[in-house]
């Protein structure tokens, strides 16, 4: 069954659906943001009613705090909840990373499968930001991504001499970023990159691109859930 386009969503439906997959993943979400709005609101309660004031106006602030305390701390948890739970259910499916990579804020530009090697479903997937170029590599076979990741930094290194270009295996071993790290790994590198020039690289790299021709992505339940996520949840 195909998820539904996030961007033709509204928002009180990209938050249904952004629950929906978050209790496929954590059955018992319901009970723990239950759990955590009782707990924030009688917080907030006590906050409030420990601040100078008395009688009606004391009471109603303190629940009106209460609410707030418990309604905030309950969209944190569910946003940590729910990417955790979408990062679940993506890690191991081909194009994992790239939906990682849809979290990342404005000023970054990622491009899907911009090195593919089919029969191994290994993909290397760019983005272009503040650091320079990074290049990321996915697959179950950590030496072919890395083969992958060095013949394409060749490559991208032909026409951008001077852009510092980082490379990224994405994985669970040795020297590999774990998936739910991923976008949190790429806005830590250093800023090398003015943003007047940013646009010089793209266009650079739009002529590479054309150069290379549309390349057969593997073939595989490409994961989209994150884009929900990204809509709803990032940023805060």
């Amino acid at each position: 069954m195909s998820q539904p386009d996030p961007s033709s969503m509204s928002r009180r439906a990209q938050f249904r659906e952004t629950y929906r997959i978050t209790k496929e993943q954590d059955p018992s979400i319901g009970l723990k943001l239950l759990g955590t709005f009782l707990a924030g609101a009688v917080v907030g309660f006590v906050v409030f009613w420990l601040l100078p004031g008395n009688g009606v106006v004391g009471t109603v602030i303190a629940i009106v705090g209460a609410l707030l305390v418990g309604i905030v701390a309950t969209l944190v948890v569910f946003s940590r909840r729910a990417q955790k739970s979408a990062y679940a259910r993506i890690e191991g499916q081909p194009g994992a990373a790239y939906a990682a990579l849809n979290m990342l804020r404005r000023g970054w530009t990622t491009s899907q499968a911009v090195a593919v090697e089919p029969r191994s479903q290994t993909m290397v997937h760019r983005v272009v930001g503040p650091p320079g170029v990074i290049l990321v590599g996915e697959g179950s076979s950590p030496n072919r991504v890395r083969s992958l990741l060095a013949s394409t930094r060749t490559k991208h290194a032909r026409v951008l001499p001077e852009t510092p270009i980082h490379e990224i295996v994405v994985g669970n071993g040795e020297g590999e970023v774990p998936l739910p790290k991923l976008s949190r790994r790429v806005m830590k590198l250093r800023r090398a990159v003015q943003p007047a020039e940013i646009t010089d690289v793209l266009n650079r790299l739009k002529a590479l691109d054309n150069t290379r021709g549309n390349l057969p992505i593997p073939k595989g339940p490409i994961p989209t859930s994150m884009k929900g996520l990204r809509g709803n949840l990032r940023g805060r």
